[in-house]
């Protein structure tokens, strides 16, 4: 069983280090983080509707960059343009602390979950956006129990076409950064037997699956034009494949993981997809095949990262025509994957010691479990997780 108090403690003993080691010799590419936080009441963990009052608060370095979500108990926040791992690890924490500073300010805590522990059945309070509004006269009780909070990754890729193909090399390796980050096993007031339930909430969603393998940016461009006429998405905002080139920003966005509990395991995140993304543009430009992997195996492979998270089984894509094997078997192969350019980057060194800490404390979902399963309380899950997310915002 993880070690929870260890682990509470660990982004304030190690997050500096795992940053301050982190150089670029010669990264082409970006990076840029959006993450999404829960708002909640410290004593029961129950999320409070006051994303207005506490983004009217927040001050400071990052404060500018926190943004209204789906619901009034989100925040979401949005990080600068980054190629130093070091840079961004400093930016999200400015980010968590100002939002995590207003919310203290009026009694509320803020939560780096993937979901509401308790308290967030039917129609959630949504934002006042007429576009929130109008999904949910489309969709219907597909909004019910959403906001659920993501952590979505930019690589900047602005070629479109290398954007799309890129997409098609990342396509396997997405069960595998979805298990490495889940971090949402309770919800409506229990264990779901998932590691990653937001992964199951946001699959209600016409369009948030793996995304299909592209021939071209025309061939990208008319499968949204398929849904956009069909009424499965209201609008290019609501193309929610796990990865997609940005229609806002010259960059390709990583959409298959839960928020992550702490910065560090954020940039860690980031720091692999940047590997994933810089290793497939020099495929593509090499002239290297994306694997086609078939769309049940990997819809399949999804639902099992969701499901097991890092501490349990994975399907194995690339080389075993979706046999099961242990996750972390799948994690080294990426690693091994990647190493040439991490090596290259200078970030070789300081993901794999953040990696390490994982091992040893337990991933995101396995601290819930563990914190759960001492007394049966969510009120001991809801504060593992608000020590957790303080803890990053001051490391």
């Amino acid at each position: 069983m993880p070690d929870v108090t260890r682990e509470v403690q660990f982004d304030t003993v190690h997050g500096p280090s795992l940053v301050a080691q982190a150089t670029v010799s010669s990264a082409t590419l970006t990076l840029g983080v959006e993450e999404e936080f829960l708002l909640a009441d410290p004593r029961t963990g129950r999320v409070v509707p006051a994303a207005r009052q506490i983004r009217e608060r927040a001050a400071g370095p990052g404060a500018d960059r926190l943004v209204f979500e789906l619901t009034q108990f989100q925040l979401e926040s949005n990080s600068a343009v980054h190629t130093s791992l070091r840079d961004l690890h400093g930016d999200l924490l400015e980010m968590r602390r100002a939002a995590a500073d207003a919310a203290a300010s009026v009694g509320l805590a803020l939560v780096a979950c993937g979901t509401a522990l308790d308290g967030n059945p039917g129609v959630p309070p949504l934002s006042s956006c007429p576009r929130y509004q109008a999904m949910l006269r489309e969709f219907g009780a597909i909004m019910d129990g959403q906001g659920v909070c993501g952590c979505h990754i930019h690589v900047g890729i602005p070629d479109r076409e290398e954007s799309v193909r890129v997409s098609n090399h990342l396509r396997p390796w997405l069960p595998v950064l979805q298990a490495l980050a889940a971090n949402s096993p309770i919800a409506d007031g229990r264990d779901t037997g998932y590691a990653s339930w937001r992964a199951l909430m946001m699959g209600r969603w016409p369009s948030a699956e793996p995304p299909p393998f592209f021939r071209s940016v025309e061939h990208y461009e008319s499968l949204v034009a398929g849904m956009l006429a069909g009424g499965t998405i209201l609008d290019r905002k609501m193309i929610y494949w796990l990865v997609r080139p940005s229609d806002h920003v010259p960059t390709l966005e990583i959409r298959a993981a839960d928020v992550c509990p702490t910065a560090g395991e954020t940039v860690l995140l980031a720091g692999l997809v940047r590997g994933l993304a810089e290793t497939a543009l020099r495929d593509v430009r090499a002239g290297v095949p994306a694997p086609d992997v078939e769309d049940t195996l990997l819809r399949a492979a999804y639902w099992r990262a969701a499901r097991d998270g890092v501490d349990g089984e994975a399907l194995d894509l690339l080389s075993g025509g979706g046999a099961r094997i242990p996750a972390w078997r799948l994690v080294d192969r990426l690693l091994d994957h990647v190493r040439p350019v991490l090596e290259e980057n200078g970030d070789w060194e300081p993901l794999i010691l953040q990696l390490d800490r994982v091992r040893h404390s337990g991933s995101g979902a396995a601290r819930q479990r563990a914190a759960y399963a001492r007394r049966g309380r969510l009120r001991d899950v809801a504060e593992l997780l608000m020590a957790q997310t303080a803890v990053s915002c001051w490391a």
